[in-house]
C-alpha cells in the first residue's frame, strides 16, 4: 500500500529544482543584506571599503554543491522525496549565512565542510545499494566500530576550544567528533536488528532486551565521555524508533520514567548536570557568571521583535558560542519570530517528510531507518532550541544543517542521503504498513513540540521581550550607542557634563565631570550602565519623546533607534561638585535640595570613580567592597537614629500627646541623657533632649504616639516609597505595623533611609510642613531644537502640620547664620557609628528656600556639619 500515492502527483520532479530556487533568492537577499549592513549601521556615513564581501564566497559553494546535488538526485533517484534536497538546502545555507556573519574564519571552514559533505553524498548516491545493504548485514561490525572510535577520546581527545570535555579526534588542524557519527550507526543497528528479529520474536520485551543492552552500552561511554547532550538524544531516538517499532503506549511511558530517574540521578551525582539545570530553573540567579549565556540568549531572541533587527544588524555575539550552541538565538535576533517560525517549520517539515518516508518504505528495515532519522533531527533540534529558550536544560548539541561543525554537518547529511534513498526505494516497491497508528502519534508529538517551542519563543520576542530589553545586563542597547549618537547631560544652565563625540561606528561617551561619576554613571559597551546614564536611557537613546513614524522608520530600515535627545538637569555643577570636593575620600553621600520645588541641586557620593578610566580601574573598582561603584545618595541605606527627633517631637506636639515635662518620665538625671549623643543644654526643655539625641526621650515620644501614629508619620514623610528622581533606589516595604513604636522612635529598630530621602523629609522643616516630590530631570530638547519639561515625579505633599514644623525649623535655628541645623550620630546592628546633619533654610513665605543632608560612614560631625553649611552657603 502506497498510502502517498495521490500526492506524489502533486509534487513533480521538478518541483525541487522550483523550491531550491526560492532557497537560493531568499539566501541571495540574506547575503546582500550582509554585505549593506556595515553602511546601514552607519547610515550611510561609511565608505564602500566597509562593504562585506567574504560570506559569497560560501554563498557560491553553496549554490554549486546544492543544485549540482539536486540535478543528480534527479537523474539517480527520480522517485526520491522532492521536498528533502530544497529543506536541507535552506536550513544549511541560512546556517552557513550566520556563521559567516558571526565569525568569517569559522563560515570559511563552515563552507568548507559543505563542499566535503557534498562530496560524501555524491559517493554515497552512486554506491548507493552497497551502502543500504552493508549497513544492514553488518550491523554488528559498524557499531562495533563506532564504539571503537569514540573509545579512542578516552586516550587521544581533544577539544577545538581546548576546554573539557575532550570529544573530539584532531589532526592538523581538522577535528571530528566520533559521538556524531556513532548516532547513525546506532540507528541502523536499531532499524537492522528490529527488522531481522521482530517476525521471529515473541513478544516486545524480549525482542528489546539486546537493544537496550547496546544501547546502554553507548550511554555508558558517552556518561563517562561527560557528552550529555548526545546521551539524551540516544535515549529520544531508541524511544522514538522502538515505539514506532512495537506501536506500545508502555514504551513511551517507562522511557519517560526512566528520563526523569535519569534526571534526577544526574542532578544528585554529576555537578554538570546539577547546575544546568539550576540554571534552567532560575537563570536570573547568577546572569553574570554561570547563567550568563542562557541570558544573553534570552535577551537575543528578545531583541529580535517580531521582524527581526535585519541581516547582519543585531549584537548576536555577545552570546558566547553563538555559531554553534546558540545559533538559535543568532538568527532569532536578526530574522525575529518570523524567522523563527519559519525556521522551526523547515525543521519541523523536514521531521514529518521523514517520518511519511517511513510510511512509503519498502521493507522493515527501511521504515525503522526512516523513522530513527526522524527521531535523530526532530529530538537533537528540540532538544538545543528548546535549551536556548528554557524550555528545557541546556545539553550543547549542535542544531542539524544548521550549527557550525563538521562532524554535525556530515551526520545531517547522511542522514539526508539514507532518507533520499529510503524515499526512492519505497515509492516503487512499498510493503505494507504496521503500526500506522504509532508513526501518526510520533508525528503529532513532533509537530505540537515544535509548536511549543514556537509559542515559548513569542513569549520571549512579545510578551517578555520590553521587559527584558530594559535590564541593566542587556549590552546590546549600550553597543548601539556607538552607531547612534546618545544625548547628552547637561546641568541646569546648561553646562555639558557627558556627550557622544566621534563618528558613526566609533561613537564614545565622554564624561566631562567625572568627579560626579557615581551620580551620572556610564554607559559602557559591555560593563552596561548605571546612575542617569542608565535611568534616562530611553531619552538618551532615542526611544522616548520622538516621533513614532521617525522611531518606526529607524526601526526597520536600521534596526537601531532614533539620534538621542539631550536632557537638563535640575543639578547645579559647581554646587556638586563642591560637595564631592568637600566628602574627599571620607566614605558618605551629600544632598541640597530646593525645599519648594523639591529640584536636586546637588549631589555627591563618595568615594567614587572616574568613569573615564573604567576600563582600566574596572577590576579594582568592581572587587572593592567600599560602594564606590554606587551612589550611595540614593542606594545607601543607614539607620537615621536621632535624626528622627524633630519629626516625632512636631507629630506629638500636633496629637497633642507630648507630656507636660521631660521630667515625666521618671529617669534619673544621670539615666536621661548617659546615652544621648551629646549632654543637653536643659534636660527641662523636650528641643534641647531631641536635639542632643537622647533615645530615651525618642523612646518616649514614639509611645506617646503609639504604632499606628508613627506609622503614619514614618509613611506620610515617604520613608517607605522612592523619591523616584530618575536614579534608581532602594526603600524599605511598608510594614503592617509598628508594634514596638517606642524602639522604632530610636531609629535603630530597622528602619534603614538614604541620605536622599531624608533630605526630603528635612525639606519639610524648611517648607511649612509640605514635603516636594524630587526632580531630578528638568527638560528634554526635542528634535525640533525645542526644550520640553519632563513631568516630575509626583506631587508635593502634607507631611507634618505647618505651623508645628516651622515652629521646629526655628527651635533648631542657627540665627547668625540664618538657617536650622541638626547633628546626630547613628549607630548600626554592629556598632559601626555613621553621622547625619540635616540643615536648611529657616522658612520664609515668599523666598527660596534650600534644605541639605550630609551622611558620613563615621563619628565626624565636626565635618558633617562643616559640609552642610557650606553647601547652603554659609
Amino acid at each position: 500500500m502506497n498510502v502517498s500515492a495521490p500526492f506524489r502527483r502533486l509534487l513533480p520532479s521538478s518541483l525541487s529544482a522550483g523550491l531550491l530556487r526560492l532557497a537560493a533568492l531568499f539566501l541571495s537577499a540574506y547575503a546582500l543584506g550582509l554585505t549593506i549592513s556595515p553602511l546601514v549601521r552607519e547610515r550611510g556615513l561609511s565608505d564602500f571599503g566597509s562593504l562585506r564581501l567574504d560570506h559569497w564566497l560560501g554563498l557560491a559553494v553553496w549554490l554549486g554543491a546544492f543544485f549540482f546535488l539536486d540535478r543528480q538526485t534527479r537523474q539517480l533517484l527520480p522517485n526520491r522525496d522532492p521536498l528533502l534536497i530544497p529543506l536541507a538546502a535552506l536550513l544549511s545555507g541560512w546556517g552557513l549565512m550566520t556563521v559567516w556573519r558571526l565569525s568569517p574564519y569559522f563560515g570559511l571552514r563552515q563552507t568548507a565542510w559543505i563542499a566535503v559533505c557534498s562530496a560524501v553524498f555524491l559517493l554515497g548516491l552512486h554506491y548507493r545499494e552497497l551502502l543500504l545493504a552493508s549497513l544492514r548485514r553488518y550491523k554488528y561490525l559498524w557499531l562495533l566500530a563506532g564504539f571503537l572510535i569514540t573509545a579512542l577520546t578516552f586516550f587521544f581527545g581533544t577539544n577545538p576550544s581546548a576546554e573539557e570535555p575532550r570529544l573530539w579526534l584532531g589532526f592538523g588542524g581538522v577535528y571530528f567528533q566520533p559521538s556524531e557519527m556513532l548516532k547513525l550507526l546506532l540507528i541502523a543497528y536499531l532499524s537492522a536488528y528490529l527488522a531481522d528479529r521482530q517476525p521471529l520474536t515473541r513478544g516486545w520485551l524480549p525482542l528489546l532486551a539486546p537493544t537496550a543492552l547496546m544501547t546502554g552500552l553507548a550511554l555508558l561511554v558517552l556518561f563517562v565521555q561527560r557528552d550529555l547532550g548526545t546521551a539524551w538524544v540516544f535515549i529520544f531516538i531508541y524511544t522514538l524508533l522502538v515505539y514506532g517499532a512495537v506501536g506500545k503506549r508502555r514504551v513511551l511511558l517507562g522511557s519517560l520514567f526512566l528520563l526523569v530517574i535519569a534526571l534526577v540521578a544526574g542532578y544528585e551525582l554529576i555537578g554538570l548536570v546539577h547546575q544546568r539545570v539550576d540554571i534552567w530553573l532560575n537563570p536570573w540567579a547568577d546572569p553574570s557568571n554561570s547563567s550568563y549565556q542562557i541570558v544573553q540568549g534570552l535577551l537575543a531572541v528578545a531583541s529580535g521583535g517580531l521582524l527581526g533587527r535585519g541581516p547582519g544588524m543585531g549584537s548576536p555575539g555577545v552570546v558566547p558560542v553563538s555559531h554553534s550552541d546558540f545559533i538559535y538565538t543568532s538568527m532569532v535576533e536578526e530574522t525575529g519570530l518570523a524567522g523563527a517560525l519559519a525556521l522551526l517549520g523547515a525543521v519541523a517539515f523536514l521531521c514529518l517528510r521523514a517520518l511519511r518516508i517511513s510510511l512509503n518504505a519498502r521493507e522493515g528495515y527501511q521504515r525503522y531507518l526512516a523513522i530513527g532519522l526522524a527521531a535523530y533531527l526532530a529530538s537533537q533540534s528540540l532538544l538545543i532550541i528548546g535549551g536556548n529558550i528554557r524550555m528545557l536544560p541546556l545539553t550543547g548539541v549542535t542544531l542539524p544543517f544548521v550549527s557550525y561543525g563538521g562532524s554535525s554537518m556530515l551526520a545531517s547529511f547522511i542522514a539526508l542521503l539514507l532518507l533520499c534513498l529510503v524515499s526512492n526505494e519505497g515509492t516503487r516497491r512499498a510493503a505494507p504498513v504496521g503500526h500506522v497508528r504509532s508513526t501518526l502519534a510520533l508525528s503529532g508529538l513532533v509537530l505540537a513540540a515544535f509548536a511549543l517551542a514556537a509559542v515559548i519563543t513569542g513569549w520571549w520576542t512579545i510578551a517578555r521581550g520590553p521587559d527584558l530589553l530594559t535590564r541593566s545586563d542587556n549590552v546590546r542597547r549600550v553597543r548601539s550607542d556607538r552607531f547612534v549618537p546618545r544625548g547628552a547631560l547637561l546641568d541646569r544652565h546648561g553646562v555639558l557634563l557627558s556627550h557622544t563625540q566621534g563618528s558613526a561606528g566609533s561613537y564614545q561617551r565622554e564624561y566631562l565631570a567625572p568627579i560626579l561619576g557615581n551620580v551620572l554613571g556610564y554607559s559602557h559597551s559591555t560593563l552596561g550602565q548605571s546612575g542617569l546614564e542608565a535611568s534616562l536611557d530611553p531619552i538618551l537613546r532615542g526611544e522616548q519623546y520622538q516621533p513614532w513614524l521617525g522611531l518606526w522608520l529607524n526601526h526597520i530600515l536600521y534596526g537601531q533607534p532614533s539620534p538621542g535627545l539631550d536632557v537638563r538637569l535640575s543639578l547645579d555643577a559647581a554646587l556638586s561638585e563642591q560637595a564631592s570636593l568637600a566628602l574627599g575620600a571620607q566614605p558618605g553621600a551629600a544632598v541640597v535640595l530646593d525645599a519648594g520645588s523639591g529640584e536636586v541641586l546637588a549631589m555627591a557620593s563618595a568615594p567614587g570613580y572616574n568613569p573615564q578610566t573604567l576600563d582600566q580601574n574596572w577590576p579594582q573598582l568592581s572587587a572593592a567592597q567600599d560602594g564606590s561603584l554606587g551612589n550611595k545618595a540614593v542606594q545607601g541605606a543607614y539607620p537615621p537614629g536621632g535624626a528622627l527627633g524633630p519629626f516625632l517631637l512636631v507629630a506629638a506636639r500636633s496629637e497633642g500627646v507630648v507630656p507636660d515635662a521631660p521630667a515625666d518620665l521618671g529617669f534619673t538625671l544621670n539615666e536621661r541623657y548617659s546615652d544621648c549623643d551629646r549632654q543637653p543644654r536643659n534636660l527641662d526643655s523636650w528641643v534641647d533632649l531631641v536635639a542632643a539625641g537622647c533615645p530615651g526621650a525618642l523612646a518616649e515620644l514614639g509611645m506617646a504616639l503609639g504604632g499606628e501614629r508613627l506609622l503614619a508619620l514614618f509613611e506620610g514623610l515617604g520613608f517607605y516609597s522612592s523619591p523616584d528622581p530618575g536614579i534608581q533606589e532602594r526603600f524599605q516595604s511598608m510594614p503592617a505595623s509598628l508594634s514596638r513604636p517606642g524602639a522604632a522612635a530610636t531609629g535603630q529598630d530597622g528602619l534603614l533611609l538614604s541620605p536622599l530621602q531624608m533630605a526630603r523629609a528635612a525639606c519639610a522643616l524648611s517648607n511649612f510642613g509640605e514635603m516636594p516630590a524630587t526632580r531630578l530631570a528638568l527638560e528634554v530638547k526635542t528634535d525640533e531644537d525645542e526644550w520640553l519639561a519632563l513631568g516630575g515625579s509626583g506631587l508635593a505633599r502634607r507631611a507634618l502640620p505647618d505651623a508645628f514644623a516651622a515652629s521646629m525649623a526655628q527651635q533648631l535655628a542657627n540665627t547668625p547664620l540664618g538657617i536650622w541645623e541638626l547633628g546626630i550620630r547613628a549607630y548600626g546592628p554592629g556598632g559601626e557609628a555613621y553621622t547625619w546633619h540635616l540643615a536648611g533654610d529657616l522658612a520664609a513665605q515668599d523666598g527660596q528656600s534650600r534644605c541639605a543632608v550630609v551622611l558620613l560612614e563615621n563619628s565626624e560631625p565636626t565635618m558633617a556639619r562643616n559640609i552642610a553649611r557650606a553647601l547652603l552657603g554659609r
